[in-house]
């Protein structure tokens, strides 16, 4: 299991944790420290599209109108904090968020 996310975020402190108490041990890539590998971008997006970027994010916010007009990809390889967290990839399988749905599918609840 690989999961980028962001150490401040919430969310993700979150998500971590009840992945780890569930018996998983996620490989864990924290988008501003570590950075986003632009083979596992193209793949995210890949997956996710336009949905990969957050969109209710402070960064994006701050974004001009002419920056909000790129694509995924290069929106968030400039700013890998408008990745919306956690992305999350086991066996092949991607999600995005952590809604209840990605809880289920994860921890059954």
């Amino acid at each position: 299991m690989r999961f980028w996310g962001l150490k401040t975020c919430d969310t993700c402190r979150k998500a971590r944790k009840a992945l780890e108490e569930a018996g998983f041990a996620p490989e864990i890539i924290d988008v501003r420290a570590d950075g986003i590998d632009p083979g596992d971008l193209d793949q995210i997006v890949a997956q996710f599209d336009d949905q990969a970027v957050n969109k209710a994010s402070t960064t994006w916010r701050g974004l001009s109108d002419g920056d909000k007009a790129q694509d995924a990809a290069t929106l968030i390889a400039a700013h890998p904090t408008l990745l919306k967290r956690p992305v999350i990839v086991m066996d092949g399988v991607w999600t995005l968020g952590w809604k209840a749905d990605v809880q289920q599918k994860y921890l059954g609840q």
